[in-house]
């Protein structure tokens, strides 16, 4: 195994990684003026879709035995939750149950893929 697969696999990579992503997520989603990035083109829900596929399959990667309806609910609960905080008018957000629908979906598919990748691909622990 490579280096880097090896660093993919290692859960103790993955949860700082993790931790960085969503405070970055968060910090976006309840930014009054969000920078402009080259996704805005697709919309916002191509934005909404990306972030939470990147978190899902990075929380996969760095709780690979944690059952994956867990992640998937909690990350959901995280989608609605910031949709719930954009709606407070001081931040100047809009907040939309569509992006919600966008973030599970992502996160469903995100899923599916990161799980099949550890069951292809993670280090089997060695038989006692």
């Amino acid at each position: 195994m490579t280096r880097l697969a090896a660093a993919l696999f290692d859960p103790a990579l993955m949860r700082p990684l993790f931790w960085m992503l969503l405070a970055t997520a968060l910090f976006f989603a309840l930014d009054p003026y969000p920078p402009g990035l080259p996704l805005d083109r697709l919309g916002d829900k191509a934005e909404h879709m990306l972030a939470f596929a990147a978190l899902t399959g990075t929380a996969n990667l760095a709780w690979p035995r944690a059952p994956a309806w867990r992640i998937a609910l909690a990350l959901s609960g995280f989608g609605a939750l910031i949709e719930l905080l954009q709606a407070i008018p001081a931040l100047h957000r809009d907040a939309d149950w569509r992006d919600w629908v966008a973030d599970s979906a992502a996160i469903a598919a995100a899923t599916l893929l990161a799980r099949g990748v550890l069951i292809r691909f993670a280090p089997r622990a060695p038989l006692p």
